[in-house]
């Protein structure tokens, strides 16, 4: 998923690709810890079937991740080449998956205390859809390595507001959307500065990936709270 670095200066850019993998599963680890990964030894409650595959696929996909940028450093093309199918499955599975269990997350009342399940649904509805735009245009741009490794970095930062807002830190658990979106764009803007000045331009698959990504949050904040999205999500939650 992560291709062939075109870099003047590759070991750089292969060590941001490393370490963003890196911050990413320790993210999704702890954000998870206790309700998921851990969940036997803080003895929290039982999640349904749905639930534990889609955690089994999305945590597929941040270890694939990590695997295919090792793979690229190490030179081994071809099976980076043959694990990006399997890649490229878990981006058809995700969106299915990850909608299906924030509809029924929404029937559970399973979102944050105080906030409609109605209301909330928008958020990782639209984190799925706007990952599964990213994630699919960087399949399709696969053969253009410089597209193709910077929208799948893109594609796994921007999913992690789910990971990010169970953290358990009163600062992100009192601060909202604006807590774990904004450590999102951080992270995502972070590694767009770092490539940005050691290509010695803005790349334009970073420069349109964090725009749609950026744009998006507070966007589907603002159609949480209309009508239209009111009767559409009753009728997804039935």
């Amino acid at each position: 998923m992560v291709a062939v670095p075109e870099s003047r200066r590759p070991g750089t850019l292969q060590r941001l690709y490393r370490w963003a993998a890196i911050v990413a599963a320790l993210v999704v680890f702890a954000g998870f810890a206790q309700t998921y990964y851990l969940k036997a030894w803080f003895g929290t409650p039982t999640l349904p079937t749905l639930v534990h595959v889609h955690g089994l696929v999305m945590s597929a996909w941040f270890v694939v991740f990590a695997t295919q940028v090792w793979l690229v450093e190490s030179h081994r093309i071809r099976l980076h080449r043959r694990l990006g199918l399997f890649g490229a499955a878990l981006v058809v599975l995700i969106p299915i998956l990850g909608i299906a269990t924030a509809i029924e997350g929404a029937r559970r009342h399973a979102g944050p205390p105080g906030i409609p399940p109605l209301i909330f649904l928008s958020v990782p509805i639209f984190d799925i859809l706007v990952f599964a735009g990213i994630a699919g245009s960087g399949l399709l741009l696969r053969r253009r390595s410089d597209f193709h490794r910077r929208l799948m970095l893109l594609a796994t930062l921007g999913i992690l507001t789910a990971a990010i807002a169970r953290l358990p830190l009163d600062f992100i658990r009192h601060g909202g959307p604006l807590a774990f979106f904004g450590l999102a764009d951080l992270l995502i803007l972070a590694c767009i500065a770092i490539d940005t000045i050691r290509q010695r331009r803005l790349h334009p698959a970073f420069g349109w990936g964090a725009a749609v990504i950026i744009v998006s949050q507070p966007l589907r904040l603002w159609l949480a709270g209309t009508p239209a999205w009111m009767a559409f999500a009753g009728w997804l939650v039935g």
